[in-house]
C-alpha cells in the first residue's frame, strides 16, 4: 500500500518559488529548503526530485503565473494601446517598489544561471518570447486601430519594450532609483507615439 504524502506539494512548491525567488538558485542550500518548507530532506527528493528540479519546477509556477497576466492584460478587447502604456508603467513602478528587491525571478534566473542551465535558459526565452509575442499581437492591433503610426513595426517595438521591461526590473533590484526607471518608462512610451 501507497503512503500518502505528509506534506502538501503544492504549497511546498510555492514555499520553494519564495526562497528561490528571493535568494536565487545558488544561495539556496537543500538544508535551507527543509527548513522553510518544512519537509524532511527524503520527502523532498521523492516528490520534486533535487534542488535543481524544484528550482525548474518552481520557475515554471512563476512564469505561468506572470506570464498569463500579462497575456490577459494585453488581449483585452478595444483600445489596445492604453494597455501596452499601463504594463510598462506597472513594471517600472513594482520595480521602484520592490522593497524585499527581489526582482523578477525570470530577470534572476537569466542573469544567475541561464549561461549554464539549458532547463533554466530555456524557460526564460519561452517567457521573454511570451511576452514579445503578447506585445507584438498587442501593437499590431494599436496599429490597425489607428493607435500607432502605420509605418511603425509592432514586433521591432514589441522587442524594444521587452528589453527595456527587463532592464528595468534589473536595475529596480540592483538599484531602484525611481526617476531612472520612470523616466525609462516614458521615454519607451514616448517612442510609440
Amino acid at each position: 500500500m501507497a503512503r500518502t504524502k505528509e506534506f502538501d506539494p503544492d504549497a511546498a512548491l510555492e514555499r520553494a518559488l519564495e526562497l528561490f525567488w528571493e535568494r536565487g538558485y545558488e544561495a539556496t542550500s537543500m538544508a535551507d529548503l527543509v527548513e522553510r518548507l518544512g519537509v524532511a530532506r527524503a520527502s523532498l527528493y521523492a516528490t520534486f526530485g533535487g534542488k535543481h528540479d524544484l528550482y525548474v519546477r518552481a520557475l515554471d509556477r512563476y512564469t505561468e503565473s506572470r506570464d498569463r497576466r500579462v497575456v490577459e492584460a494585453l488581449s483585452q478587447p478595444g483600445p489596445a494601446l492604453p494597455a501596452v502604456r499601463a504594463l510598462v508603467e506597472a513594471y517600472a513602478e513594482e520595480s521602484v517598489r520592490d522593497e524585499r528587491r527581489r526582482g523578477c525571478m525570470v530577470v534572476n534566473a537569466a542573469v544567475e544561471v541561464m549561461s549554464r542551465d539549458r532547463k533554466a535558459a530555456r524557460r526564460v526565452e519561452a517567457s521573454w518570447d511570451t511576452l514579445e509575442t503578447a506585445l507584438t499581437s498587442a501593437l499590431t492591433r494599436a496599429r490597425a486601430q489607428g493607435e500607432i503610426p502605420p509605418g511603425r513595426d509592432p514586433r521591432a517595438l514589441a522587442r524594444l519594450l521587452l528589453v527595456v521591461l527587463q532592464g528595468m526590473r534589473v536595475l529596480g533590484r540592483a538599484h531602484p532609483e525611481p526617476g531612472r526607471l520612470r523616466d525609462a518608462a516614458e521615454q519607451a512610451l514616448a517612442v510609440l507615439g
